[in-house]
């Protein structure tokens, strides 16, 4: 007579039951399927990089926008972004190649695609045939220096977001003198007229002439017209205002009213920095390192 084989051992029994159930727990998990991200209708079409959200709801009231073929006038219209077709004036738009530009605004233009009052726009800084793009931020007309443009909306919300505080330097150079005091009270924080308190994370004088001089001031918010109006309180007339850096990346020699792509090395430092990637390459490091000894 035959004598029965011998089962598995409790402890082989125990790791085939481990085995099956850690492949069980990762097949589960592939197989989950993606849930579509849920949005409104304007901000979808600015998310694909076609236009602006403001933009996008002009023209989703102008009835010139369809959803699933149908026009939807309503610029909070739900949509499923990957799963819903969305059209303009009969035309499907898909997501856009990201683009990311910076430019060194000249001074008396202004921020914005148009201008009611017809004043110079900083898009006619812009190569002919670039595809739509939104600045990221603000500078005001007599202010210069380092803007950054693009049609990346989630990238742009994470600079200007104040819970980044992501530093951006100015060098500004205003009438008269700059004492040790005034320098306290700008990163001590001065309340204006209206109840509003703004201050700087640093600042220091750069150069001092005899009716002049150059201060570089670092902020992590920014409020509107943040730095003229500090200098208001204290009594200081600002001569220039200029931006030469956005966090790790600087404004370097690009020359005024020029614009160019950001360098895959900007991008990714300046991803580091807003906190989207953890690592950045050591030849991406010795470059931007090399940059800020400049700066400095």
């Amino acid at each position: 007579m035959e004598r029965p084989r011998a089962g598995p051992s409790p402890a082989q029994s125990c790791r085939l039951t481990r085995i099956q159930w850690v492949e069980m727990r990762s097949g589960a998990k592939k197989a989950k399927p993606k849930t579509p991200q849920r949005v409104g209708l304007a901000r979808a079409v600015s998310k694909l990089g076609y236009c602006s959200r403001a933009q996008a709801a002009e023209l989703t009231r102008a009835g010139r926008i369809t959803l699933n073929e149908k026009i939807r006038r309503d610029p909070e219209t739900p949509v499923h972004l990957g799963r819903d077709r969305i059209a303009v004036d009969g035309r499907a738009i898909e997501s856009a190649a990201k683009i990311y530009l910076i430019l060194n605004k000249p001074r008396g233009v202004v921020t914005t695609a148009d201008d009611e009052k017809g004043r110079p726009t900083v898009y006619a800084s812009l190569p002919a045939g670039t595809p739509w793009v939104g600045p990221v931020g603000r500078l005001d007309m007599a202010s210069e220096g380092l803007l950054l443009l693009t049609n990346d909306s989630e990238w742009a919300a994470r600079i200007t977001d104040p819970e980044t505080h992501l530093d951006k330097t100015y060098h500004v150079r205003v009438k008269g003198s700059v004492t040790e005091a005034v320098l306290n009270s700008v990163t001590a924080g001065i309340k204006t007229s209206d109840g509003d308190f703004l201050r700087a994370k640093r600042a220091r004088v750069v150069r001092h002439g005899d009716r002049n001089a150059w201060i570089e001031i670092v902020l992590d918010e920014g409020k509107n017209r943040h730095i003229r109006r500090m200098m208001d309180v204290l009594g200081l007339e600002v001569l220039r205002l200029i931006r030469i850096a956005v966090g790790p990346l600087v404004l370097g020699d690009l020359q005024k009213g020029s614009c160019r792509p950001l360098t895959k090395t900007e991008k990714s430092v300046l991803d580091r920095a807003l906190g989207l990637t953890t690592s950045v390459p050591r030849q991406h490091r010795r470059v931007m390192s090399r940059e800020k000894e400049k700066r400095n």
